[in-house]
C-alpha cells in the first residue's frame, strides 16, 4: 500500500484534483516568508471552495494522521502559517466572498479567505466601517486576522479583532462543522466558543466564515504629527486627547527619534520629513468624528492648547487626504528603511504604559551587554501598551537570534508584560511563551488543545514548546 498515493487520492476526492497540488506543482508563494526566502515545500497544497470541502479535507487528514496548516494571506511574521514538509497547506484563498451586508444589524458575513481591504471597501460603500486597519490590509485575510486576533492602529478606540467578531463558523479537527454565525452582540448562553478560536492560530479549528461587527463610518478625519520632548509628555498628551476630543481619538502612535530619523532619512527621496528630526519622541494622532467643521475646529483648538502648554514642541496638521497619507507614511512605509538595518530582529511586545520608557531602556541595556554595537528603532501603539522594537546586530545566525530574543523577552518578563501584543506566537516565540503564561495557564491551554485536537493534526508544533 502506498500511503502517499492513497492520501493524494483522498484529497482529490475531497476538493477535486484541480485543487490539490504536490511537488513541483506547488507555487512558491505557499512556502515563502515575508522576506521572499523559500521555506521547505509542504507535502500538499489543498484549496477548498466551501466549508463542506474543508470538513472533508480534515476528515482525510484525521484518517491519515497528516498535519494541516491553514494559510490566508501569509502576512504573519512568527511562522504561524508555515506548513511542515509532509503536511497539508490548507489555503482558503478561494473562499473569499462577502456573503451578506446587513445595515440594520450593522454586520457583514464573509468567508475566511476574504481580503481585509475588500471588507473595508464594501463597508465604506454602505456608510459603515470595519475598524480594523493595518499595513497588510491589501493581502491579509479575515480568517487570518481572526486566528491571530489582529490589532492594528485603531485598537485604542475600537479594540482588537476579538471585539469585531460576533459569530464564527469553524471546522474542528475531526471534520465537525461548528456553526455559530450569530449577529447578536449579547449572548450569555454558556461558553462563548468563538473566543476559543479567536487568537488560536489555527491550532484548535479552521475558521471558515465569520459575522463581523461594523460601525458607522466617520465623516471627518483629522491627523497630526507632533514633536515631543519626553515620554512623560507623550503619556500626558494621550490622556489629554482622550478627554478633550470627545471620544473621537482613534489612533495614537508614538515613534522614538531613532525610528523617526531612520524612516524619514531613508525615504527622503520620496517625500520630505514633515517635521525636523532631533526631538526625543514623535506622536502621530488621528481623530475620526461625525461633524466635519466642528471636529476640525476642535482638533486645531486642542492642539493649539497642547503647544501652548508645552506638551509638544512642534506640530503639523494634515490639510488634505494627501497630507494625511504623507504623515501615515512615516509610520507605515517601512520596507526600504528597515532593509538598511538588515539583518534585524523584530519584536512585538506589550507592557504597561507607565513602564514603557523604562522597559525600552532596560531592554536596550540587556541586549547591549552581549552586543555593545547593537542598533535599535522603537515605535508603537502606546495607547494600548503595544511596542515594536527592532534590533540590529550585524549578524543573524541562530546563536545571535537566540541571545537577542532571550535578552528582550527576559526584560518583558521582568516588567510583567507579554511577548506578543498582536502578532501571535507561531514557531518564532513558542519557546518563550512561558515568559508570559504561568505553568497553570499553559497546562490548561494544552488540555484544551488535547480535547479539541487529540491527534494534534491542526498546525502542530506551533504556540507550545515541544
Amino acid at each position: 500500500m502506498n500511503v502517499a498515493n492513497d492520501l493524494h487520492a483522498a484529497l482529490n476526492d475531497a476538493v477535486g484534483p484541480d485543487q490539490v497540488f504536490t511537488g513541483a506543482a506547488i507555487d512558491l508563494r505557499y512556502h515563502t516568508d515575508l522576506r521572499g526566502q523559500p521555506l521547505p515545500r509542504p507535502g500538499f497544497v489543498v484549496r477548498p471552495g466551501n466549508t463542506e470541502q474543508v470538513a472533508a479535507v480534515l476528515k482525510v487528514a484525521q484518517r491519515f494522521r497528516t498535519p494541516v496548516t491553514t494559510q490566508g494571506g501569509r502576512t504573519g511574521v512568527v511562522g504561524g502559517a508555515d506548513a511542515p514538509p509532509r503536511g497539508i497547506a490548507l489555503s482558503l484563498e478561494r473562499m473569499n466572498r462577502i456573503l451578506e451586508v446587513d445595515p440594520a444589524s450593522m454586520t457583514m458575513t464573509v468567508e475566511a479567505g476574504c481580503i481585509l481591504q475588500s471588507v473595508q471597501d464594501r463597508a465604506e460603500a454602505q456608510g459603515m466601517i470595519l475598524p480594523l486597519d493595518l499595513g497588510a490590509r491589501g493581502t491579509a485575510t479575515i480568517g487570518g486576522n481572526i486566528a491571530t486576533n489582529a490589532g492594528g492602529v485603531r485598537v485604542l478606540r475600537w479594540g482588537m479583532m476579538r471585539d469585531m467578531v460576533l459569530g464564527v463558523e469553524a471546522v474542528l479537527a475531526d471534520g465537525t462543522i461548528l456553526s455559530g454565525l450569530h449577529k447578536t452582540i449579547k449572548d450569555n448562553a454558556g461558553y462563548d466558543l468563538k473566543h476559543l478560536l479567536i487568537g488560536s492560530e489555527g491550532t484548535l479549528g479552521v475558521i471558515t466564515r465569520a459575522v463581523l461587527r461594523l460601525r458607522p463610518a466617520p465623516t471627518s478625519t483629522q491627523t497630526a504629527l507632533l514633536a515631543l520632548s519626553s515620554f512623560d509628555h507623550a503619556v500626558t498628551l494621550l490622556r489629554r486627547l482622550e478627554g478633550d476630543m470627545a471620544g473621537t481619538l482613534s489612533s495614537f502612535e508614538v515613534m522614538w527619534d531613532d525610528f523617526y530619523t531612520l524612516i524619514t532619512t531613508a525615504n527622503a527621496d520620496k517625500r520630505p520629513a514633515p517635521l525636523p528630526s532631533g526631538a526625543p519622541f514623535y506622536a502621530l494622532v488621528e481623530a475620526m468624528g461625525a461633524e466635519p467643521e466642528r471636529d476640525a475646529a476642535r482638533f486645531e483648538d486642542v492642539l493649539a492648547g497642547v503647544l501652548s502648554d508645552g506638551l509638544a514642541s512642534d506640530a503639523v496638521i494634515a490639510q488634505s487626504g494627501a497630507d494625511r497619507d504623507r504623515l501615515w507614511a512615516v509610520r507605515e512605509d517601512l520596507n526600504e528603511p528597515m532593509g538598511r538595518m538588515w539583518p534585524l530582529f523584530a519584536f512585538d511586545v506589550s507592557v504597561a504604559v507607565s513602564e514603557m520608557e523604562a522597559f525600552v531602556i532596560a531592554a536596550k541595556a540587556h541586549v547591549r551587554a552581549r552586543f555593545p554595537d547593537a542598533e535599535f528603532v522603537t515605535y508603537g501603539h502606546i495607547g494600548d501598551g503595544n511596542l515594536h522594537l527592532m534590533v540590529g546586530t550585524g549578524k543573524a545566525d541562530g546563536d545571535t537570534h537566540h541571545a537577542v530574543d532571550t535578552a528582550v523577552f527576559e526584560t518583558v518578563q521582568r516588567f510583567n508584560g507579554s511577548i506578543s501584543a498582536e502578532h501571535g506566537i507561531g514557531t518564532a516565540k513558542r519557546d518563550y511563551i512561558g515568559y508570559t503564561r504561568t505553568p497553570a495557564e499553559l497546562a490548561l491551554m494544552k488540555a484544551i488543545k488535547g480535547v479539541m485536537d487529540p491527534a494534534h493534526i491542526l498546525n502542530p508544533d506551533k504556540m507550545f514548546p515541544a
